[in-house]
């Protein structure tokens, strides 16, 4: 799903790549929203096939389709109220219900055959709860190629998931990009400077505002703040995590154990990783609301990640004059989008129609990103060729495009084939 300008994204949404009847099945590598999020409009234009995920991903997606479903129904409502015309949903909630139907969970490393003589094996890729790199094993006339999908490469380090396993050889690779231009500081060092803005903004006075995205970023922070807590490195203040669907993400993180990284000592030795006494979940609209009339400091974390819609709207119209808070960005903000205006410091802010003047504090950490940057990727691949003699074409996709051009060019020297290709063209290996 694409996210950005309500009318550009809306077009880019609705065009599909190919004809709905020569969609044999759908191999999904993570549940996030932007590779999971249209699913369901597959399903409205007809689709009945199967849709292949890990367990912890499928999991996921009942609670992020839904909640996705439920979002463009409360959209559509909103412009009609203001008369601001009648725009059809991408899809709705019975859709995202019948997409649970056709989804089927398989574990790591089992291999599974898609289409005959397509057969896919899932690797953990290290990004988030359930993430995976798809190895396809395509038999053709008695020969059989390997195409793999990077889907969304991990850090190692990161906590909660396992680090990255780069996969045993490939004759073509289907490669993400997205920070393939720079490298994050260290995880430690996200850690210190966590810590660093919790203190000094509460010794202001003032409220941390995270937005993290549901899925993955909320339970790294509530694991991070968990354990900067434990240590006693930031004071005890109250953390909220203000959103429903962050709420059910992490009840889902809780029901998959097997896929925590059991080399982390917090994961080692304490009993619950998502509860503590500082944590408080407010799930109801009140009690959100609750929130602004509360006194004191505090760390809110709340969703949307780029700012674009859910509570941390609510929290921005009312905490982003306040010199005292500080927004405090942990993830990648996309180009058109209320989170990437913040972090350009734009001094007003357009909330709900609203100016609202940016006062606040804005510090982003990179080194919580879950997603691998250059060096790491480039050290991804390295392991690729040392297992592949016959390693074909690069292909770089989900990136911005300058930023696919620098990582070409420096892939490109170290004696790489690469490409990037545009959108609804087909490739052969």
């Amino acid at each position: 799903m694409f996210q950005g300008k309500r009318q550009d994204s809306a077009e880019k949404n609705r065009k599909l790549p190919l004809p709905i009847a020569d969609l044999d099945a759908v191999v999904l590598s993570h549940a996030h929203i932007d590779h999971s999020g249209r699913l369901p409009f597959l399903i409205a234009e007809g689709y009945s096939r199967t849709i292949w995920s890990t367990s912890a991903t499928r999991d996921l997606c009942a609670i992020m389709l839904a909640d996705s479903a439920h979002i463009q129904e409360k959209d559509v409502e909103f412009l009609a109220k203001h008369k601001k015309g009648f725009v059809e949903p991408l899809y709705g909630m019975r859709h995202a219900v019948r997409t649970m139907d056709l989804m089927v969970g398989v574990p790591y490393n089992r291999a599974f055959d898609v289409v005959p003589g397509l057969r896919a094996t899932y690797i953990d890729a290290g990004h988030i709860l359930g993430s995976a790199s798809v190895l396809l094993d395509c038999t053709e006339s008695g020969k059989t190629k390997r195409l793999v999908f990077s889907g969304d490469i991990g850090r190692s380090g990161l906590a909660i998931v396992r680090d990255p396993t780069p996969p045993e050889a490939a004759d073509a690779l289907i490669m993400e990009s997205t920070y393939g231009n720079r490298d994050h500081e260290s995880v430690e060092g996200a850690r210190a400077q966590l810590a660093k803005v919790v203190r000094e903004t509460a010794a202001r006075g003032g409220r941390i505002l995270i937005p993290a995205f549901a899925v993955g970023r909320t339970q790294e922070m509530i694991y991070a703040l968990h354990g900067l807590a434990r240590e006693g490195a930031i004071p005890p203040i109250p953390i909220y995590v203000d959103s429903p669907l962050a709420i059910d993400a992490t009840t889902v993180f809780e029901m998959h154990p097997e896929s925590f990284d059991r080399s982390e000592e917090m994961v080692q030795k304490a009993k619950e990783l998502f509860q503590f006494e500082l944590l408080h979940y407010t799930r109801e609209v009140e009690e959100s609301k609750a929130l602004s009339r509360a006194h004191g400091p505090m760390v809110i974390i709340a969703a949307s990640g780029m700012m674009e819609n859910g509570r941390i709207l609510h929290h921005l119209a009312q905490g982003a004059s306040d010199q005292r808070n500080t927004i405090l960005v942990v993830g990648f903000q996309a180009e058109h989008t209320l989170g990437r205006r913040v972090v350009e410091k734009q001094p007003v802010l357009q909330i709900f129609g609203e100016d609202v003047p940016l006062h606040a504090q804005v510090e982003v950490i990179d080194g919580y990103s879950a997603h691998a940057d250059r060096t790491e990727m480039t050290n991804w691949l390295g392991h690729v060729r040392d297992k592949s003699p016959r390693l074909g074409p690069i292909w770089l996709v989900h990136g911005e495009s300058v930023v696919q051009d620098e990582f070409k060019s420096a892939l490109t020297a170290k004696g790489y084939s690469v490409e990037c290709p545009e959108p609804h063209t087909r490739h052969v290996f």
